[in-house]
This record gives structure tokens, sequence and C-alpha cells, in this order.
């Protein structure tokens, strides 16, 4: 595979060096393939890796092919993106999906970070998962992101009410505590990195599939308006690698 390269936005808004396949299935597979390469290097480099990862549907096939990849696991740390506010044991809990679909077989020897920790509200539990998160390697060695159909990544939502202190780049801290989004997206509290900590990475890799979210993204990256479509935060910058795997 060739090295990974910030999409470009071309005058007639095609977002250029995507990574395209023919099916969800061998996409999962090659992303699983681009992460464990860019996990080796790291722990090759720096004796550690950090990666992040995103909820969802999506991502299941992908934490499936990235769990049999050989890596030296106990050198790895995976955290998420964001998560609900809501015990592993739910089923709407990122951390469950991460336990039961990644850390399995010799990925169970990768430290998890949760961004659940029991307090009865996100904001009551942010002080210690702060003091969590400033204890992690970073930057991440790679930080994949999703992309909603309302243009929201991570629990970044568009015009949600703490996004303008979520997209603030002075911001000290590393998450933000999220109100319960509207419904289709699940209607309970979450925690969610900043956007100064999602692109404090060395590479982004965005997971998107259906022809919808391709061209969905194609216009967010002529747009590049960040309030109304959060995953610009990720298209519209230039300081980060990102590639963008799509089927």
């Amino acid at each position: 595979m060739r090295a990974l390269s910030s999409p470009t936005v071309m005058p007639d808004g095609l977002l250029q060096g995507l990574h395209t396949a023919p099916d969800a299935t061998t996409l999962a597979q090659q992303l699983a393939q681009a992460v464990a390469d860019q996990l080796r290097q790291a722990v090759a480099r720096r004796g550690h890796a950090l990666l992040v990862v995103s909820g969802g549907s999506t991502p299941v096939p992908f934490f499936e092919a990235l769990s049999v990849c050989a890596l030296p696991w106990s050198q790895v740390v995976v955290t998420l993106a964001d998560d609900r506010w809501l015990p592993d044991t739910h089923p709407d809990s990122n951390a469950r999906l991460v336990r039961a679909h990644l850390l399995q077989g010799a990925a169970a020897e990768a430290r998890f970070v949760p961004l659940f920790n029991g307090a009865s509200h996100p904001a009551q539990g942010l002080p210690a998962l702060e003091a969590e998160l400033a204890r992690l390697p970073w930057p991440a060695d790679v930080v994949i992101l999703g992309m909603g159909a309302d243009g929201h990544t991570a629990s970044l939502f568009p015009h949600a009410s703490e996004l303008d202190e979520a997209l603030a780049p002075e911001v000290s801290g590393r998450c933000v505590a999220v109100s319960a989004p509207q419904t289709p997206n699940v209607p309970v509290p979450r925690v969610s990195l900043n956007a100064r900590t999602l692109l404090d990475t060395r590479q982004l890799m965005l997971h998107l599939t259906g022809e919808a979210k391709l061209t969905f993204l194609r216009q967010v990256a002529v747009a590049c308006d960040v309030h109304a479509w959060p995953i610009a935060l990720a298209v519209c910058q230039t300081a980060v690698p990102c590639a963008v795997f799509h089927a």
C-alpha cells in the first residue's frame, strides 16, 4: 500500500487519495492491515503505540480483522474517540463493542482505557477521565473516525451546545461532556474527545461505507463548515495526515 496522505479537495469537489475496496469486509481487512503497520512502526520506534477507535456498527469487522493481526499487543494502548455514559455491560456501550470484538485472543494483552468511570453524570466523571487521558502517550499513532449521516464524528454533533468548547483550539483538557443527542442517535449523555485531541495524532483514518456517505463527505470537504458538519475538523485541515477508507 502506498504511503498514507491527506485527502485534498479538487475544484470538482472530489477527495483525492481515497483507499477504496469492493465491499465492507475487504475494506475492514485493508484498514486493519494499514493500522497494524502504523502500530508496528510506532512500537519499533518508541516502544509503545496509542490507538484511538470509534464505536458504532461499521467498525465491528475492522475490530475483528485487527484483533488477529500479529502485533506486540502488550505495548499497545487503546482508547475511544467517544462513548455513551453507560457501563460496558450495556448494549449501547462502545467499550463493550471494543472488548467483544477487538480485545480478543492475543489482542487482549493491549491496555484498554475506557471513557466511562461510573460517575452519575459525564461532567462529574470528567476530572478522573482527564487525569487518565493525560497519562497516555500522546500524540496518538492512529485515530480512526467514522461519520454519521448528519456529519457528526465521535460525539461532536452539529450545532450542539458544547460544540464551541469541543472545537476550541486552546482548550486545556482532552474531553468534553456531551448532552444526549436527538434520535436517531442514541439519546443518552456521552463523553467525547475534543477536536484538539482527535487531531493530536500522527495519522487520522476515516472509515466509511456506502456511496451516500462518500458523496456527503465530498460536500463537507468543499464547504468546510465545522459547526454544521463536525467531520470537517478532519478533512479541512492540513496539520495531520488523513486517509479515507471507503467501500
